[in-house]
């Protein structure tokens, strides 16, 4: 378990869940990971969810904009690295191969948000910290334990993450000739970027895949399933090379469509 009460400039902070139905997002999660929930109204006069693990929160689910419900999007898990000053990130994007998709834009005094698109799509968030700096808990059972860019441009990708983060890089070559690249803060890897698979090139949008924590991927799936979510990448098809020091994986779909993984920790 790693407890957290701050982030450095380019960690991975935080995710949330945008989904079309609060409350049976509420309800699934909560049987995956065991989240308790409190609700808070949003300034349109819906409400949102702060997900906890005791008294540690982990997470928010929210609902869609009007925008995504009325286009029947799928629900979607963002993703937040820390920045420290949003503002000089946004001019930073200005003067590179990124795009700003949204923000800079205070949330009252949580913090201010930033959403952008590197070369090729996805769309990641940056949170510079106000009171509210990022999740409380990661690496251990219902936490963020891993996310990772999927880009039909991982090198374009790469170069500005490290142009707006200052990111250290490692990278993994693959089996079928391409390279795993992960993001590094101080020595430690903190996300990572690779190629959208090939076979996948014309038909899946670039996304970021969140992995969560788990003690038992077998019972997190028993549990999801059981839940009214899809398994999409069973355990014995998404087991990494290297089992011992990965862990065991799965990807799920859960009812709202929102996709997401499960990682041994």
């Amino acid at each position: 378990m790693t407890m957290r009460t701050g982030f450095a400039e380019g960690e991975l902070c935080w995710t949330d869940l945008q989904t079309s139905d609060v409350e049976a997002a509420k309800a699934f999660y909560a049987e995956v990971f065991g989240w308790r929930y409190e609700n808070l109204p949003t300034p349109d006069g819906r409400s949102y969810a702060k997900a906890f693990l005791g008294d540690d929160l982990v997470s928010v689910i929210a609902p869609q904009t009007p925008g995504q419900e009325s286009a029947g999007q799928p629900g979607c898990w963002n993703v937040y690295f820390a920045t420290d000053d949003a503002q000089d990130l946004a001019a930073e994007l200005a003067h590179s191969s990124g795009h700003l998709e949204f923000g800079p834009e205070a949330v009252g005094d949580t913090g201010v948000m930033v959403f952008f698109a590197p070369p090729g799509g996805g769309t990641t968030g940056a949170w510079q910290a106000g009171s509210h700096f990022g999740a409380a808990r990661s690496q251990e059972t219902g936490a963020l334990a891993w996310a990772e860019l999927l880009t039909p441009e991982p090198q374009a990708a790469v170069g500005l993450f490290q142009q707006l983060f200052g990111h250290e890089v490692t990278e993994y070559p693959q089996d079928d000739g391409g390279t795993y690249t992960t993001l590094m803060v101080d020595g430690t890897e903190v996300a990572g970027i690779a190629r959208v698979p090939g076979d996948a090139q014309d038909t899946l949008q670039p996304w970021w895949q969140v992995y969560f924590g788990v003690s038992d991927v077998a019972e997190a799936v028993k549990a999801a399933v059981a839940a009214g979510g899809v398994v999409l990448v069973a355990p014995d098809e998404g087991e990494p090379e290297d089992a011992e020091e990965a862990g065991t994986i799965a990807t799920l779909r859960d009812p709202q469509g929102g996709v997401f993984s499960v990682l041994e920790v």
